[in-house]
């Protein structure tokens, strides 16, 4: 495989059809800044179009898969610009939803932490292969957060529903091995075999049919276009518009900056105006 430098903040490496997309801040665990999601976009595009296209492997650099979104940038938003930042996350679920419409099968080698946007970033692919020793969780409400990535749609489509409630409502993260018989998980593998296994995995696919594959991909996928589905990610932004008039969020987010545990009181939520 070839590479381009390291110092992009994500990786492309090419083999016979086979792209491996590497999320590439080690040091910030792989969170998904303005700078990544731009760039993966930008690659999703290209490779949507890329008629020699067989197989697509996502994975992160160092010991985390992706520990979700720039949070520090989203307390920004949210305290001078909160319309923006509606913006902001609006844009990185389509982001995100592009990785899901890609016309070949997506593998996801989950290398470490997988969390929050990883955890959707990894919800939006076809085959989840993970690490031993990867913790992977939710984790949006440990910070005041409500999901916008896709998390309360595609968690219960992929996962039993007791297990995706767990997730989703105590932010704890799980070993990978409990959440294979969760039906999320492809595999758990030893770290050392994990890329090796998922390349084994994209050349027995990457032999097939590609014109089958690609049939079989678009027939057993076709509902996720529905509008029905579009209408519950469209309902995670408003809700997080609601979200915004409340406390919850802003100090979940001050007390990541401040590394500290948040304390939410019984203050407003965002949902009193709501409620009629």
């Amino acid at each position: 495989m070839s590479a381009p430098s390291e110092a992009a903040v994500l990786l492309q490496e090419v083999e016979a059809g086979i792209v491996v997309l590497t999320l590439n801040r080690p040091k910030k665990l792989n969170a998904l800044s303005p700078e990544v999601m731009a760039e993966l976009e930008a690659r999703l595009q290209d490779l949507a179009l890329w008629p020699g296209l067989r197989v697509v492997i996502v994975t992160g650099a160092g010991r985390a898969f992706c520990a979700g979104g720039d949070l520090a940038g989203f307390l920004q938003l949210a305290e001078e610009d909160p319309e923006a930042l509606l913006e902001t996350l609006a844009y990185n679920q389509r982001v995100l939803s592009q990785v899901e419409a890609l016309p070949v099968p997506v593998i996801a080698a989950v290398n470490g932490v997988a969390v929050a946007g990883g955890l959707e970033l990894m919800l939006c692919c076809d085959l989840l292969m993970a690490a031993e020793g990867a913790m992977i969780g939710d984790g949006h409400a440990r910070y005041g957060i409500v999901p916008a990535g896709g998390a309360t749609l595609r968690l219960g489509e992929r996962m039993a529903p007791a297990v995706a409630a767990r997730l989703l409502y105590t932010a704890e993260l799980l070993p990978a091995q409990d959440l294979v018989f969760s039906g999320l998980l492809t595999g758990v593998v030893p770290p050392a075999d994990l890329m090796e296994r998922c390349l084994d995995l994209a050349r027995q696919i990457a032999r097939q049919s590609p014109g089958a594959i690609r049939h079989a991909r678009a027939l057993t996928r076709g509902a996720l276009h529905s509008p029905e589905r579009q209408a519950r990610l469209d309902a995670e932004i408003t809700a997080f518009a609601s979200h915004l008039r409340g406390q919850d969020l802003y100090e979940g987010l001050r007390a990541f900056r401040e590394g500290r545990t948040p304390v939410y009181g019984g203050g407003l939520t965002g949902m009193e105006t709501d409620i009629k």
